[in-house]
């Protein structure tokens, strides 16, 4: 049986994967989403990236799972991508989900623009060290019904400071591991250039959703389907 581990990306917790397990479990396989350290019902917690990539592994190693297909949306990408080179032969697949991807030695931040760092920091410094949610306006154009929008908003969490500038550290590069970076098309229809580099690996492949960032939420039922596609792909050597 495949264990899918879930890791939703920033301001986000376990229950922004409800209809995708729902589908995944129906169809026979293991479910495990997480909520990282910070966010959601474990909110209050002062977490750095390393403590995300910790609870992803604990997850994997407490529940004794095997087969594991370990998927990280948007900023989750960057301590799955760590967490990946952690469980060994446990590991069936990585997927990022319109995520982030980790760079050794560098922090989620470090790719944007110095006025977009400077703005990230001043978020920061004004909420205590926590990066405040998005707002309606910013999930406009992304496939989202009212009614998601409203969840998000209404269970969103301010996502831990530390968690967006901390370095990733990489224990094996994330191009050797067997790899589905899907793309939400609606949010861009050309995967970042440091996803480009890694998709020249022959360990990596390309999907495509058309659907804006948060496809839990906009397209559950395609990208459960996606997921479980991924079944059929192969695994660790």
């Amino acid at each position: 049986m495949t264990n899918f581990v879930l890791v939703p990306g920033a301001w986000l917790g376990a229950w922004a994967w409800d209809e995708v397990a729902t589908a995944l479990r129906a169809d026979g396989h293991g479910v495990y989403p997480v909520t990282l350290s910070g966010l959601a019902e474990r909110r209050g917690v002062d977490a750095g990236q390393q403590e995300h990539v910790d609870d992803i592994v604990a997850v994997v190693e407490s529940q004794d799972l095997q087969d594991v297909v370990l998927v990280g949306h948007s900023y989750s990408g960057i301590p799955v991508g760590q967490a990946a080179g952690r469980i060994g032969d446990r590991l069936r697949r990585v997927v990022y989900v319109d995520s982030n991807i980790p760079t050794d030695g560098k922090s989620f931040v470090d790719g944007w623009s110095e006025e977009g760092q400077a703005w990230v920091r001043e978020q920061l410094e004004q909420s205590g060290g926590y990066w405040p949610p998005l707002t309606a306006e910013d999930y406009v154009g992304q496939d989202l019904s009212d009614e998601a929008v409203t969840l998000i908003l209404e269970r969103g969490t301010p996502h831990p400071g530390r968690a967006i500038s901390e370095p990733a550290q990489l224990i094996k590069p994330i191009g050797e591991l067997p790899t589905t970076y899907l793309k939400c098309l609606m949010d861009g229809t050309t995967p970042s250039t440091d996803v480009l580099e890694q998709l020249k690996s022959p360990s990596w492949e390309l999907a495509e959703l058309n659907t804006g960032h948060w496809p839990m939420f906009s397209q559950p039922a395609a990208l459960a389907q996606i997921l479980g596609a991924v079944v059929r792909r192969p695994g660790m050597a």
